[in-house]
């Protein structure tokens, strides 16, 4: 790897003590990754001690949002230290750079960043399934004028946090029928921090009724299943299973397609469709809609135990279920190297020694 390393970075290391109580993504690694962007050229990256960033006020990415991330993992395994489907990553940060008018971060200096990061930070990665290094690559557009129209200078970072899964356990989930995260021929299939803080709100009314998460629905029609807020949906149905079709402002998680895929292989009859939020309240009624799931690099999967709006409440006959337990399951053992990787998705990182 090309990769400038801080002398620092190896003092910053030493004296870093892993908390027994992670969370997730509240305690972060002592080092991060960092390049640079001016007029479309991209820098060398180089690993450096974590620190505060210099900002100037008038950034553009403080008044005109321009910013955009990716979430991803490394393991431990056995073998060392695998990243999870990296590249998949790497295509759709490419892809929000473009949405939000910013040059997208070449392919290998992302790869450099990530498995630097990890490399390093291969000691603080946890030892208990489920638990991971929690990578957090992200763009921000740093140019300091007030128009409006995109930067020209950019700074790209990848910072990392030891952690464990977003959310544990069953989750309650409220169905948002009065806001909208994202617009039509917006933002919604982009990782754009805007897409968040417009999610923001909701949550914290929900969270008021004693609820977890929202379920969007889409923005264009308001009665179709779109996503959670941070969140990819599945239904159970009679034994198959149901995720929304990708339709422009649903994300295309990495953790979705990997569960399309080892759905599919496990023998699962999988539908990619439109879902009628009124008529998925109803199966679930009826219990037909057996079980309920989210899923995101970050949460794994999370079981659905209520669906709940102004109409009422409705539980979930089982939660966690078979179907979301079995490939959960399936999914942790190819990423933390307990089951033959058929799909080709963990890349190593090469080790360095820190002595």
């Amino acid at each position: 790897m090309s990769v400038s390393i801080d002398p620092a970075v190896a003092a910053s290391l030493r004296g870093f003590e892993v908390p027994e109580k992670l969370g997730f993504g509240s305690v972060m690694a002592p080092v991060m990754f960092r390049a640079t962007c001016q007029d479309g050229v991209w820098s060398g990256g180089e690993l450096v001690p974590y620190a505060p960033l210099s900002l100037d006020p008038a950034a553009k990415v403080l008044h005109y949002a321009q910013s955009c991330f990716e979430g991803m993992k490394a393991y431990r395994t056995a073998g060392g230290v695998s990243l999870f489907r990296p590249e998949r990553n790497a295509h759709r940060m490419a892809y929000s750079a473009e949405r939000l008018c910013m040059p997208a971060v070449p392919e290998p200096l992302f790869m450099d960043g990530v498995k630097t990061v990890s490399a390093y930070c291969a000691n603080l990665i946890p030892a208990n399934s489920g638990e991971s290094l929690y990578l957090r690559p992200f763009l921000i557009g740093t140019q300091p004028d007030l128009s409006v129209s995109a930067s020209t200078s950019y700074e790209f970072y990848v910072i990392a946090s030891p952690s464990e899964a977003y959310h544990a356990g069953n989750m309650r989930v409220w169905v948002e029928r009065d806001d909208a995260r994202a617009a039509v021929g917006g933002t919604g299939d982009a990782k754009v921090g805007g897409n968040y803080a417009a999610s923001l709100q909701s949550i914290a009314r929900l969270k008021k009724r004693g609820f977890d998460q929202s379920l969007w629905l889409n923005p264009g029609n308001r009665h179709t299943v779109d996503e959670l807020s941070g969140m990819n949906f599945f239904a159970v149905m009679d034994g198959e299973l149901h995720t929304p079709a990708l339709n422009g402002s649903i994300l295309e998680g990495v953790t979705r397609e990997s569960l399309l895929m080892l759905a599919r292989e496990q023998g699962y009859t999988v539908h990619e469709r439109d879902i009628d939020i009124d008529d998925l309240m109803a199966l679930v009624r009826s219990g037909t809609c057996s079980e309920a799931f989210a899923c995101g690099t970050a949460a794994i999967i999370s079981p659905i135990s209520v669906l709940g709006d102004g109409n009422g409440l409705y539980e979930l006959s089982a939660a966690p279920g078979p179907v979301a337990e079995r490939l959960r399951s399936a999914l942790l053992d190819i990423q933390e190297g307990r089951s033959e990787d058929a799909f080709g998705w963990m890349v190593p990182v090469d080790m360095v020694n820190l002595d």
